[in-house]
């Protein structure tokens, strides 16, 4: 089985099925399959970013307590790692899971999940998948005191099973990123960390913000092909791109997998990784996206070209990525 890394997953984008329907027995509910598809999972004939987001209301309102947080995250992780995963960054929102919990306690029940899943994985044969979780600002009108908040919750856990920091959410100039930079100034001074998404639903302009904040990794940005000059810059830089070729695909930054430039942006030594996204929103998975670009020519020194430039960008001790190249070798 190969060996796999993603860098760029969001939790609540990746529920799986089976778990969905487990939640909803535990409160006398159930969808007919079809119907649970519709709610979960974006239609071929998706039409943009905001259309792919409104995905995750459904399964956000399954995602409102320490018990539902913790199965759903021991069932991903179980589910990652019979995918061939080795190593992944989960990213989510706490601020969008306080129904009836604070953020606080919202993160420790993500990471009392993955303890879950830890002592499982103690009686599997197999290579061992471990797990970090990114805390993500949501890029939103009115969200400043919230992502404050996550910003010290950041803080709280930083090294305790939260790598990191993210900010997502709508791109548009309403909410541009360079009016984030107070917070990532913050997130520097204390050590933690950062990607941010761009270049996704915007151009290079975007993404020359994100620069701005002096992030190192960027998730998507697979629109910096229409600015030659970023190219050379993220190149020079050596700024990791968190690629998801099926998720652009949905939000129709492409029409077709064979416009997808991953392996055009290897050549252009840009230090590309190939994720998920939102591996229940998109219906697909790590192997999946592999095969997808296998089918358009993607060797087996790219693949472990990849696996290096997650290594590499992946917001893990030295120990870790030590253990990750190890595996390679394997």
């Amino acid at each position: 089985m190969k060996k796999l890394i993603d860098l760029h997953l969001h939790l609540d984008g990746s529920v799986p099925y089976q778990t969905v329907r487990e939640l909803l027995a535990k409160e006398g509910r159930s969808l007919p399959e079809a119907d649970l598809r519709k709610r979960l999972s974006v239609s071929p004939d998706c039409r943009n970013l905001d259309e792919y987001l409104d995905k995750f209301d459904f399964p956000l309102s399954l995602m409102q307590t320490a018990e539902n947080l913790r199965l759903i995250v021991r069932e991903l992780l179980a589910e990652l790692r019979g995918q061939g995963l080795v190593y992944a960054e989960i990213r989510f929102a706490p601020q969008k899971h306080t129904e009836t919990l604070t953020q606080a306690e919202v993160v420790q029940a993500v990471l009392d999940g993955r303890d879950d899943f830890y002592a499982w994985q103690k009686g599997q044969e197999g290579d061992d998948l471990h797990a970090n979780f990114l805390l993500c600002l949501m890029r939103l009108v009115g969200q400043d005191e919230a992502n404050w908040e996550t910003l010290r919750v950041a803080k709280e856990f930083k090294d305790q099973g939260v790598a990191g920091l993210d900010l997502a959410g709508p791109e548009n100039e309403e909410v541009a990123n360079c009016k984030y930079a107070s917070f990532f100034q913050q997130a520097r001074e204390w050590g933690i960390p950062y990607t941010i998404h761009a270049g996704e639903a915007m151009g290079p302009e975007s993404m020359r913000d994100a620069l701005a904040l002096g992030t190192k990794r960027i998730g998507h940005g697979i629109r910096c092909q229409e600015d030659p000059s970023l190219v050379k810059e993220l190149a020079e830089e050596g700024i990791t791109l968190e690629c998801c070729a099926s998720s652009n695909l949905n939000t129709k930054v492409f029409d077709q997998i064979a416009e997808y430039p991953l392996r055009s942006m290897l050549g252009q030594n840009l230090r590309v990784t190939l994720n998920t996204d939102n591996m229940t929103v998109s219906a697909t998975n790590l192997p999946r996206e592999y095969q997808l670009m296998e089918e358009q020519g993607l060797t087996k020194s790219e693949e472990k070209q990849l696996y290096l430039n997650s290594v590499r960008a992946a917001f893990a001790s030295q120990e870790e990525k030590d253990r990750l190249l190890a595996l390679l070798e394997k």
